[in-house]
């Protein structure tokens, strides 16, 4: 299979492609470029890297949460240190891509029910009532994304 097609082989598709769109470039010929394919792969690759930086997002606010409500002493060593974790990706995913900066505030906003759930549901497994009411808690985009934590209890 020297060409493979989308559906056949989607890394030897890309890579093909991406040999194409090269010759392309230098001999200004477009024929062989499987345009529709390679626009739904970059559009692809936009919604994962916006989907990663929403995942980090919504782990540091969960996170954030349960340090702030959780009665249990032992877990938050390690609650800090996947937030310190989730930080430093996100960091990378906006120096690699810097055109979700700006989008930002939208998805601290967004990730704040899902992150809400997630704290519940995990406190809840572990038996512990928080000892504030977490729907009331909201954090900003730089209590998110700098080094800040909650008020200790």
């Amino acid at each position: 299979m020297d060409n493979p097609g989308y559906e056949d082989d989607l890394v030897l598709w890309a890579e093909n492609q991406a040999q194409a769109l090269r010759r392309a470039a230098s001999t200004a010929s477009n024929l062989s470029i499987d345009w529709l394919n390679v626009a739904e792969e970059i559009e692809a690759l936009a919604r994962a890297e916006r989907s990663a930086l929403a995942s980090n997002v919504t782990t540091i606010i969960e996170h954030l949460l349960k340090l702030e409500a959780s009665p249990a002493n032992d877990p938050r060593i390690g609650w800090r240190e996947t937030i310190l974790r989730a930080r430093s990706t996100i960091e990378a995913i906006l120096d690699a891509s810097p055109g979700l900066r700006p989008s930002l505030y939208t998805v601290v906003h967004a990730a704040h029910p899902r992150a809400r759930k997630l704290a519940q549901g995990v406190l809840a497994l572990y038996g512990e009532t928080p000892t504030i009411e977490i729907d009331d808690i909201t954090y900003t985009a730089d209590e998110v994304l700098r080094n800040w934590w909650p008020p200790s209890r």
